[in-house]
């Protein structure tokens, strides 16, 4: 059996202005970098285009460690959509390394469904996450720079109170929390910092949120830093920092379009995670898509508790965009987990642990409803499930009045999804879903994070931690209060502790503290211990990744 990276290298790959020329970019106004990836200009956005396209988004249960191919899905339908004769363009977000070279993997899809060049992808693609890194870091050596300057351009920004942290894009848990500063005047103030993963900037989310290059550095100067020993909150405007970061973030604000391996064109940009942040690529590159074809698949991060709900609550609200259809990814295999399996044990049939473990996926299919949006459900297939497994599953779904296909696409391609993208066009078609969100931004911020979790978890209520509470009293002091609210919490379930698998009841969500995204345009709620520097596993994947003399890669997925 071929690996995933075989298959892709291994695939009759396009030229990119021949892709281009299937959705009618003409080559002249493309931004090549090499033969199989470019850049596209946002003067192609034409939003009476937007308006008349189908946006599919797909989702997932809650995510268990064998993982469940949400992106497979994504690529395969976009291939199945297009193989139904529906123009249709994928809208994906970007990978990011601490992944690609953690335990994780890449996000480029699998078997016969995915995004090539898989390699360049997975790896620096057309440089958006270094310049995204740069940004965030030349804010951060600016803010520095200011505490140790003359009095004439010192702002008396309090070393204590920067929420500023520097980023890689690495998972490297030694820089969780540092030290800089140190080793003589010459090189600045001590003060304590640390470094997040880049995909978790705010300037990641800025990016995904900006409604074009104006916006970007607006929402760029709005990045709250910390506050003046007298209590006044600087911001990075007040630095002078975001023309220069918008400088730096120039190409990065346009999107990327590659191709699936059955030719349909792929928009990728943005990578924010979904446990952290909102989890989707960005609105330019879905109001791209939506430009240049009739039916547009994208993701969002993690289960349909997170991705989901932040696509709804703040992409959607944000853009005015709405999905005419909301494919909801489960696997068997998931199904067992969360019916009590253990790991060793996920490949063994059991009727029984898919029954018990159906609850999670009801909630999230029940959620969907909530939000007004008709689910279609897709079974990705691996070989370990039964015929019993499957159609007690479509029947059990059925019922309950949501349509229920099998995915094929890591075997098949978009020929294997071709029932899924039938189930699909007849949702999207009917007119059914109608976006309605569950909370009002004029609400207290107690009450969003009320209303999602009593809502969408399941939760019996919220607790705030006396650190959280003090967030508070400053979000309000910030005039912060009435944004959208981004929770920050564990992917694993729909409670704040991992290991709460299925669909728990009889617990409570604790809100540890706040962050303040003003640029992003929304504020963050942490719940558990949930980090934005990952560390590596016991064996990282890049311990198996390997070049050859001729320059290719062996062990990347």
């Amino acid at each position: 059996m071929k690996s995933d990276l075989e298959i892709a290298q291994s695939a009759d790959i396009k030229p990119i202005r021949e892709i281009a020329a299937s959705v009618g970019v003409e080559e002249s106004v493309l931004e090549p970098y090499g033969h199989f990836k470019a850049k596209l200009p946002l003067d192609l956005i034409d939003e009476s285009k937007v308006e008349k396209a189908k946006l599919i988004l797909v989702t997932a249960i809650s995510p268990t460690p064998a993982g469940e191919g949400k992106t497979t899905v994504t690529i395969g339908l976009s291939e199945g959509l297009h193989f139904e004769g529906k123009k249709t363009v994928a809208a994906l977000r970007e990978p990011s390394l601490g992944p690609v070279f953690g335990l994780k993997g890449g996000a480029a899809g699998g078997g016969m469904s995915q995004v090539i060049p898989m390699e360049d992808i997975n790896l620096h693609f057309t440089g958006d996450f270094a310049a995204i890194e740069k940004a965030n870091n030349l804010l951060a050596a600016m803010i520095d720079n200011n505490i140790q300057a003359k009095p004439e351009v010192n702002l008396g920004l309090d070393g204590r109170t920067i929420r500023w942290k520097r980023v890689m894009d690495m998972n490297d848990r030694a820089l969780r929390q540092i030290v800089c500063g140190i080793g003589g005047k010459a090189n600045g103030i001590p003060r304590e910092d640390g470094f997040n993963i880049t995909a978790a900037s705010e300037i990641m989310a800025i990016l995904c949120m900006s409604n074009d290059r104006k916006d970007l550095q607006r929402r760029l100067g709005d990045i709250f830093v910390g506050f003046t020993f007298d209590k006044k909150p600087i911001y990075a405007r007040d630095l002078k920092a975001e023309g220069a970061m918008a400088a730096l973030l120039k190409d990065a604000i346009k999107p990327n379009l590659v191709q699936t391996l059955a030719g349909v064109p792929a928009v990728i940009h943005g990578g924010p995670f979904a446990n952290i942040a909102q989890g989707t690529n960005s609105i330019l590159a879905t109001k791209m898509a939506m430009s240049l074809g009739d039916y547009v698949v994208t993701e969002a991060g993690f289960g349909a508790d997170l991705g989901a709900e932040k696509f709804f609550h703040l992409k959607c609200r944000a853009s005015g965009l709405k999905p005419a259809a909301v494919v909801v990814v489960a696997t068997i295999r998931a199904l067992r987990y969360h019916g009590g399996a253990p790991l060793s044990e996920l490949n063994e049939p059991s009727l029984s642990r898919v029954q018990e473990g159906f609850g999670n996926l009801e909630k999230h299919l029940e959620n969907m409803k909530t939000f007004g949006v008709q689910p279609v459900v897709a079974i990705n297939q691996f070989v370990t499930d039964t015929d019993e497994e499957t159609e007690w599953l479509k029947s059990k779904c059925e019922s309950l009045g949501v349509r229920c296909e099998v995915s094929e696409g890591w075997a098949k391609g978009g020929e294997g999804v071709r029932n899924v993208a039938k189930a699909v066009i007849e949702e999207a078609e009917s007119g059914k879903s109608n976006l309605k969100m569950l909370y009002d931004v004029e609400q207290t911020v107690e009450e969003k994070i009320e209303k999602i979790a009593t809502t969408i978890y399941g939760a019996d209520g919220v607790d705030f931690s006396a650190k959280a509470k003090a967030d508070l009293r400053e979000i309000d002091k910030l005039g912060l209060s009435n944004l959208p609210v981004c929770i920050a919490k564990t992917q694993k379930s729909f409670s704040d502790d991992d290991s709460l698998r299925n669909r728990p009841s009889g617990f409570r969500i604790t809100v540890r503290e706040f962050e303040f995204a003003r640029g992003a345009g929304f504020i963050i709620a942490v719940v558990g211990n949930l980090m934005r520097m990952p560390g590596l596993p016991a064996e990282p994947a890049a311990t198996r990744i390997t070049v050859d003399a001729n320059g290719t890669i062996d062990g990347l997925f």
